[in-house]
């Protein structure tokens, strides 16, 4: 898959695409990141890419023209480039009016050709270019960034860790927060030598050897925190049948008893 990132910082992403596990995706092609500057598009010895707002008020705008000549760019490099599989990916525009990314759309776009990533600065992109050229947009919640690189690296990063081959073991994201395989609930708590830290202990239950017991504990506590934390997911796992009669069972008692260990 390609994706073409629209950045007037695209030396933000240099130690980004080449640190980490997710290293592995863009250096074996999985995962085709291209970086492209609007100011390389933009007119005068400036290069100018923004404007001040009509009608007034703070900041900046960034201008219609360089937008629209750098994206007629990207897609005529897709053109050429075959590998690609999308010629006409998607405009993505990371800005608050989007949906929140969750798991269900990484995935999505993890199963994809692509898309062209626009990272907008200043008080944003000059309307008629949006109403133009963009197909979607992406938030990453309620708060505002001062642009939209690291929103496109979250995609990213995202998107690379779920190819084949860049975690060492390739179940592990499966046991992600948020995926199928865990009902969507949050993940349990982990634990890893010393058996006693400060003088803590690691559960007795995950040093018995009892595997079936082990698991049932690990479901146990998955339930509690995502009960307590995000009981949404809980109501969604319950909607979509997800949830066992030991399950309910244990919900039950847990808000019962809400001060209760796992």
């Amino acid at each position: 898959m390609r994706f073409d990132v629209i950045t007037l910082f695209p030396e933000l992403f240099g130690p980004f695409l080449t640190s980490g596990v997710t290293r592995r995706a863009y250096e074996a092609g999985l995962v085709d990141v291209k970086l492209w500057n609007p100011r390389d598009f933009a007119d005068g010895s400036y290069r100018r890419v923004d404007d001040r707002p009509f009608g007034g008020g703070p900041g900046m705008v960034m201008m219609a023209e360089p937008l629209t000549l750098c994206l007629e760019s990207i897609r005529a490099s897709r053109q050429a480039d075959a590998a690609c599989g999308n010629v006409s990916a998607p405009v993505v525009l990371f800005s608050p009016i989007g949906q929140v990314l969750n798991h269900a759309r990484v995935e999505q776009w993890s199963a994809s050709s692509g898309a062209v990533l626009i990272c907008g600065r200043y008080e944003g992109l000059d309307q008629r270019f949006i109403d133009t050229y963009v197909d979607c947009q992406i938030s990453l919640g309620d708060f505002v960034l001062s642009g939209g690189e690291i929103a496109a690296m979250a995609l990213l990063d995202a998107v690379a860790r779920l190819q084949p081959g860049v975690l060492n073991d390739e179940g592990s994201h499966q046991m992600d927060s948020f995926n199928p395989a865990l009902d969507g609930l949050l993940d349990c708590p982990h634990y890893t030598r010393p058996e006693v830290w400060r003088g803590q202990p690691v559960p007795p239950i995950l040093m018995s050897g009892n595997h079936a017991r082990i698991e049932r504990w690990r479901r146990e506590e998955r339930l509690a925190l995502t009960q307590r934390n995000r009981p949404e997911l809980v109501q969604s796992a319950r909607t979509a049948g997800h949830l066992s009669t030991a399950d309910e069972t244990f919900l039950a008692d847990l808000i019962e008893n809400p001060d209760q260990d796992a």
